[in-house]
């Protein structure tokens, strides 16, 4: 969102105290963290820059970049990498991020293995792991999620108290009426408000729980067949079913936060179901999931 303002207020030029494209006033302080905003994203996903490629590339004036880098440095988020040679005229300096300004703690939840991975502000992954889930409770899941994160920070050499972003994929979807996960299929009392409590008080304001699917989504869209494509849809079939739909190369996450819940799709009335299971996990996803067919399998 920074970034999308701050584009903005490059590409129209957008005095001090006018006011923004969402109606704010637009404050210098405000200015100032989203151009900073800008340029770090700028150089994490395509640097090495020097200050003239990041004035071209974000439509920022050179002093504007100059200031903003001298920010970022003095916050310790970026550093020199060097000076371009082989080119006519002055070497340029070149900016990169520091790749231990921050850690990115990733951990999926699912019915049957919890996995993590710890990256650094650059992207690239330190650790890995994962493990067999076998707690059935609330709180059983949240301490075993807690335990793989101690583990993998302390494989890393990270205490955890240095991850600034905790990103936990789960199945269902947020509701804010009742503060809780809504549509959590075949994970019993996950989607009581005593689950998000359990892991924001483990993980702290740094916690961003989001659709384990709608995840899957996002990362098909930086790193796999979504780089070539602005619109698709991402199935996934496994323990549970479920889509994330990506238009335009924004998530689309529909008017309630359901699109893509496929799992509840209706059947034909002569499709053999368990009416139980369906109301639990959806109909669709109680036919096909992986479950459903190693079960038909075995039948035939």
């Amino acid at each position: 969102m920074a970034e999308v303002r701050a584009g903005a207020t490059a590409a129209i030029g957008v005095p001090p105290g006018a006011p923004l494209p969402n109606g704010q006033a637009a404050r210098p302080p405000l200015i100032r963290a989203m151009n900073e905003q800008l340029l770090l994203d700028r150089i994490r996903l395509s640097g090495p820059y020097s200050r003239a490629d990041l004035a071209r590339v974000s439509g920022l004036s050179k002093p504007t970049v100059s200031l903003a880098l001298a920010n970022l440095e003095r916050a310790a988020l970026v550093r020199e990498a060097g000076q371009r040679t082989g080119v006519p005229g002055r070497s340029a300096l070149l900016y990169e991020v520091r790749p231990d300004a921050g850690f990115v703690l990733g951990l999926d939840i699912g019915h049957q293995f919890l996995r993590g991975a710890l990256a650094d502000l650059s992207g690239e992954i330190r650790i890995r792991s994962s493990r067999k889930a076998s707690a059935s409770s609330v709180s059983g899941r949240v301490a075993e999620l807690v335990a793989l994160a101690d583990d993998i920070c302390a494989e890393g050499g990270i205490p955890r108290d240095r991850v600034t972003q905790t990103v936990i994929g789960s199945p269902g979807v947020y509701d804010p009426r009742r503060d809780a996960m809504a549509l959590t299929g075949g994970m019993p009392g996950w989607n009581r408000p005593a689950a998000l409590a359990g892991l924001r008080e483990a993980f702290g304001p740094g916690l961003a729980v989001e659709n384990d699917v709608d995840a899957e989504a996002l990362a098909e869209r930086a790193h796999g067949h979504g780089q070539d494509a602005d619109s698709f849809a991402f199935v996934h079939v496994g323990s549970g079913i479920g889509m994330g739909l990506v238009i335009d190369g924004k998530l689309h996450r529909g008017a309630h936060g359901v699109a893509g819940e496929i799992a509840f799709l209706p059947l034909a009335d002569d499709q053999e179901v368990d009416r139980g299971e369906a109301r639990r996990r959806g109909v669709l996803e109680a036919v096909a999931a992986a479950s459903a067919v190693v079960r038909q399998a075995r039948r035939a």
